[in-house]
């Protein structure tokens, strides 16, 4: 279990003075090096965050140079905080609190001798002052930095499958409480949802399996004008690695922006499913795509890889 993870989490980043120097300390304190762990303050328009990683070597992982795969877990957000519009930990820093505590969660593990297979990588950013922007049918928190800038400091060409953790609450199309998987994306295309993934919710849940629906809109980049359910598939514009997201969900709409909307049983849920995934991943029994499948369709039907870009009129 990572209760103990999730609580300490929560309580390092449900302060004003939230940085990436304090989460750094906080995982150094749970085994992590300095060459494992990495933070980069970003400027933006509207401020600054910290953008945050830590690279965690399996046993027969890439970095040591052996052939398991490499997971990427990316705790995507606008900000942990909307101050000084509202007061707390907002609903839209969940994605944050997951990749942090599975991050010190996998650290303990490995100081107790249960090193994972594969590479595991973790990323988000640390901003406990974000702004705001207007969404239906609830509130947006919005981000100091472009998605684009988020995608360069956190999807990473090593990562040969990704995990997107992000709030998912502001919307009536997965009316479910806990955590939601999406269908896979692979360079434009929406695939199946992976049976293997189905599996892993169901035992950490101890329930049937919910689904995230996709449309089109919701892998394209921010910014052409279209509707996005949110940024949780933002990460599969700025890869070709298959890309699923964990959507923290809950029954009725609720804004990014609300505070005191964290559900800790959903996030410790959300925490256990990223590591028992790459406990999979790296030992081959999970997988994201069917990539003879995936080549079928790209044989029938071309390159879908256009919609990773920012488009244009047609005719333009």
């Amino acid at each position: 279990m990572s209760w103990s993870h999730v609580i300490e989490t929560h309580d390092l980043l449900d302060t004003p003075t939230a940085s990436g120097a304090g989460v750094v300390e906080y995982l150094r304190r749970h085994g992590a090096t300095d060459g494992e762990v990495a933070v980069e303050t970003v400027e933006g328009e509207g401020g600054s965050t910290d953008f945050i990683r830590v690279t965690i070597a399996g046993t027969d992982g890439a970095s040591s140079g052996g052939s398991a795969p490499t997971l990427g877990i990316l705790g995507r957000l606008g900000g942990l905080g909307a101050r000084p519009e509202q007061i707390g930990f907002v609903s839209d820093g969940d994605g944050a609190l997951t990749a942090v505590a599975a991050a010190a969660k996998l650290l303990d593990m490995r100081r107790r001798g249960d090193t994972l297979p594969g590479d595991v990588v973790l990323a988000t950013h640390i901003d406990p002052d974000a702004p705001t922007q207007p969404h239906d049918p609830v509130p947006f928190m919005d981000s100091v930095v472009d998605q684009d800038v988020s995608n360069r400091h956190e999807v990473l060409p090593a990562m040969d499958a990704i995990l997107s953790v992000d709030t998912t609450k502001g919307n009536r199309v997965c009316n479910h409480h806990g955590i939601a998987i999406t269908p896979a994306v692979v360079d434009g295309w929406i695939v199946r949802v992976p049976e293997t993934l189905l599996d892993i919710v169901s035992r950490t849940t101890g329930r049937a399996p919910a689904v995230m629906p996709l449309t089109m809109q919701d892998i394209t980049p921010y910014g052409n004008g279209v509707y996005h359910v949110n940024s949780i598939l933002q990460p599969a514009t700025a890869t070709t690695a298959p890309v699923v997201g964990v959507a923290i969900v809950t029954e009725t709409a609720v804004a990014g922006s609300a505070t005191g909307a964290t559900d800790l049983r959903s996030v410790e849920t959300a925490v256990r499913f990223v590591i028992e995934t790459a406990k999979d991943y790296g030992r081959g029994i999970a997988q994201f795509v069917d990539a003879e499948e995936v080549r079928r369709l790209q044989d029938l039907y071309g390159s879908m890889s256009h919609l990773r870009g920012a488009g244009a009129p047609q005719g333009s």
